[in-house]
């Protein structure tokens, strides 16, 4: 009975030692981020001087993983006509196989044999130690221009060539005025020209909305302390300082939901265009309200979901009776842009697609199982999360620049209306073009496609 009770007993305590230990071993960066242990002048310094061969080594990453030329599709532009769609696929291939060849293989064999195009396997962010919201040059520039606030870090740049993200700025389709066509007028929404770009058709409500989403608030690599990625004290960021004009300008930052540091994953911004419909937000917290949405960023993509250091900073709380309805009331008007072959079922018109577009219809909705997620009549949404189990053709546990390469798990679906115009693709941006995502689901998903049917297929997304 005694040696029963004293067995009973030493269950809790060695639990409790293990967990002791296992806490003891963690890196210090496993749950919170540390604090700032040297002053701004020093870490800007090491930051400056590091700089150069940060890039280098994610440039040299990005240039063994994609090609980067300029291969626009002929007479294909984004809804703004502003830029050219490019085309072609950009991953590169290992050496002595082929798109044919891999298809043929078993994710096991591929994996196995380190077969994967590295352009398949996730993308690390620039920095990946360090993270945070990093934003293109066009961004950076027109901020810079209009409200003199400096959204440019000192210890990274953008990574992506311009002609390989999305047009800036980006036009702006509403669902209350759809006979006013992109109502953007070719202009970037900032703080300073939003009045008198949009006042006369958006409502009171809608209008301080707008205001809002606007209005920079501190964030983690742009606030006013000491700890802080910008050279001058920052007011902060905007919600549409990433989400440009509803849209997106292609910056990235890292899955705020994921910890440590170095399993974080990049994430691209996605579009806001046609949220009204969508009811999961966020490509993995399955938040389920545009108003939840708003609201917790400030403390999620803001703060890398830590809500001690928005205290420390300076967070701020919207007001979920006052302020984040108008902010949410504002983006639930945001209309997808024109497709003119498309019926209102999101089936093509026959009478104005081509034959190509109408295979690739077919291909979608058929060999391809596309519609089984992106289902046509539902704003090619099905409204769920997925898990493509990725890590079937991959060594889980290598490093690469900094990201330990784990399972993505579910992932939300996106929308394809409107996709031509929101390069690059997937959820952390790996993917250059649609028909890079072509070759990726046709070997994740063994769907054995031929050439004929892979080009259908982006002719029919492009008219999407």
């Amino acid at each position: 009975m005694l040696r029963h009770l004293a067995m009973v007993l030493a269950i809790p305590l060695t639990c409790s030692w293990m967990a002791l230990c296992l806490a003891q071993t963690l890196p210090p960066d496993a749950t919170y981020r540390p604090l700032p242990s040297a002053s701004l002048a020093e870490v800007k310094a090491a930051d400056e001087a590091q700089k150069a061969e940060v890039m280098r080594l994610q440039r040299a990453l990005l240039e063994e993983r994609l090609d980067f030329s300029d291969r626009a599709i002929p007479g294909t532009t984004m809804s703004g006509r502003r830029k050219a769609v490019q085309g072609g696929v950009r991953v590169k291939l290992p050496q002595g196989t082929t798109w044919e060849s891999l298809a043929n293989l078993a994710p096991d064999e591929i994996r196995d044999r380190g077969l994967l195009p590295a352009g398949f396997m996730p993308l690390p962010h620039v920095k990946q130690a360090t993270g945070g919201q990093v934003f293109p040059n066009n961004q950076i520039d027109e901020i810079g221009r209009q409200e003199q606030r400096n959204l440019r870090r000192f210890d990274v740049d953008f990574d992506l060539p311009d002609h390989l993200t999305p047009e800036f700025p980006p036009p702006i389709f509403l669902t209350s005025h759809p006979e006013l066509g992109d109502v953007s007028r070719a202009q970037l929404l900032t703080i300073k020209n939003y009045y008198h770009l949009m006042v006369g058709f958006l409502t009171p409500v809608q209008l301080e909305g707008l205001r809002l989403l606007l209005t920079p608030f501190p964030q983690e690599e742009f606030n006013q302390t000491e700890d802080r990625k910008s050279a001058d004290q920052s007011l902060g960021v905007t919600c549409l300082d990433c989400h440009a004009n509803f849209h997106t300008n292609a910056a990235f930052h890292q899955t705020p939901d994921v910890r440590p540091q170095a399993a974080r994953f990049r994430l691209d911004t996605v579009s806001l265009r046609g949220v009204f419909n969508q009811q999961i937000h966020g490509s993995k917290r399955s938040l389920r309200s545009i108003e939840d949405f708003s609201q917790f960023e400030q403390r999620t993509a803001y703060f890398n979901g830590d809500h001690m250091s928005a205290q420390r900073k300076g967070v701020n709380l919207p007001d979920r009776f006052d302020q984040v309805p108008m902010m949410a009331q504002m983006q639930n008007i945001i209309d997808f842009p024109p497709a003119p072959k498309l019926l209102p079922t999101g089936r093509l018109d026959p009478s104005k697609a081509s034959q190509q577009e109408l295979a690739g219809e077919q291909v979608f909705l058929g060999k391809g199982e596309c519609a089984g997620c992106h289902i046509p009549q539902t704003s090619f949404l099905d409204n769920t999360m997925h898990d493509l189990h990725l890590e079937r053709f991959y060594k889980i546990g290598q490093t690469v620049n900094g990201l330990v390469m784990l399972p993505d798990g579910p992932i939300k679906t996106f929308t394809l209306r409107g996709i031509k115009d929101s390069p690059p693709y997937m959820h952390d941006g790996r993917l250059l073009t649609l028909a890079d995502t072509v070759e990726f689901f046709n070997l994740v998903l063994r769907l054995k496609l031929t050439q004929q049917e892979k080009e259908s297929l982006v002719a029919y997304m492009l008219a999407l």
